[in-house]
């Protein structure tokens, strides 16, 4: 009988290689944000302390890191918005502690107001929370030789730092977005390759294949979203990023075509998964979503080799000029064809093409 120990201890030297990359990959993806951030901590509270000259700007350095955080969305809109909710709840905070004093009920009446106002201004809960959190801390700590109102103005100084350095030192969320990029494109010619397989070989293990891969599909599409509308907010402000607006612009062009493209594709990959339980092969059709397969591959690529422009549209142009459901094919062969049309037009309309031009190249039915 196998001893299960060696198993036991190779299987635990696995996971925790696997757990030292994945930390180590955390730590590279997050270290454009943490050095964003050490930055401007730095210069917060040299602003705070040896400018103004406060001797401990607390709220100077926790509005800066709240403000920029490490999460993906880095968009100057985000920021903003918990500066202006840090700032309410700072202020209120620093009103309500000059009135009424500091205590356990004051604190409470405090988070109380800030909690109303907060939801008050803003539909997004992380907004009041923003503003809570500062504002207990106004409340608890001994108030500065500057006077109460000292800690608002380290919190708008922490406030402005965060929005300046989110200009000047950017995090480049262009590389996310790529990779978000890349890692769609892939299970999407996956996908269209397990269909054309299932086509060619009427494999239904190959269509259900197609269609597990494409249920993955839309968390990768609203995680390429997000980072690409934190690299095209970013872009527009950073005079260092605005270059790639272009690029940006074209990508926001091909998103809206891999969203509708995920979509089409399980659509057709249902229907395939039921027309090849025939068990008849049908070489043709797999042929077609073969050459769909190469437009999507070089839609992808076309964004980072500018040689490939245009590469996509003409190959994408000749398959729909070929989508005509001919009278000598079967009903159910018919309705893949018919379902491939549209396909296409949505990618041709992701190369740049309008969709009426695109339209136009499709036989007649």
């Amino acid at each position: 009988m196998t001893d299960p120990a060696p198993l036991r201890r190779l299987e635990r030297q696995v996971r925790r290689r696997l757990d030292a990359r994945l930390a180590a990959r955390r730590v590279w993806e997050s270290l454009p944000a943490i050095l964003q951030i050490t930055a401007a901590v730095a210069a917060a509270y040299a602003i705070a302390h040896y400018g103004i000259g406060h001797a401990f700007p607390v709220l100077a350095v926790t509005v800066t890191i709240n403000s920029l955080g490490l999460s993906r969305d880095a968009r100057p809109s985000r920021v903003a918005e918990t500066v202006v909710g840090i700032l309410i709840g700072v202020a209120v905070s620093d009103g309500l502690s000059l009135v009424f004093g500091k205590g356990l009920w004051q604190l409470l009446v405090v988070l109380l107001v800030v909690f109303i106002v907060g939801r008050a201004v803003s539909s997004n809960p992380a907004f009041a929370l923003a503003a809570a959190v500062p504002s207990a801390l106004v409340v608890l700590l001994p108030t500065p030789d500057g006077g109460p109102f000292g800690r608002t103005l380290d919190a708008a100084i922490g406030g402005a730092v965060a929005l300046l350095v989110t200009a000047l030192i950017p995090r480049d969320p262009a590389r996310a977005a790529a990779r978000d990029r890349r890692s769609l494109f892939a299970v999407l010619q996956e996908a269209v390759a397990s269909v054309a397989d299932s086509l060619k070989e009427a494999n239904e293990a190959a269509a259900e294949l197609a269609l597990g891969r494409l249920r993955r599909t839309q968390p990768m599409i609203d995680a390429w979203g997000a980072s690409h509308e934190t690299a095209l907010a970013v872009s527009r402000i950073s005079p260092w990023l605005r270059s790639r607006l272009p690029l940006l612009e074209r990508s926001s062009r091909v998103l809206v075509s891999a969203d509708l493209t995920a979509r089409h594709l399980r659509t057709l990959s249902r229907r395939v998964d039921f027309l090849v339980r025939d068990g008849v092969p049908r070489p043709a059709l797999a042929g077609l979503v073969e050459q769909i397969g190469t437009g999507i591959r070089l839609l992808g690529e076309e964004l980072e080799d500018p040689q490939l422009a245009g590469a996509s549209r003409s190959l994408l142009s000749d398959v729909a000029r070929r989508l005509a459901p001919s009278a000598d094919l079967a009903v159910a062969d018919a309705a893949i064809v018919l379902m491939l049309r549209p396909l296409v037009v949505d990618l041709l309309a992701g190369t740049g093409m309008p969709l009426d031009e695109a339209r136009a190249l499709l036989p007649a039915t």
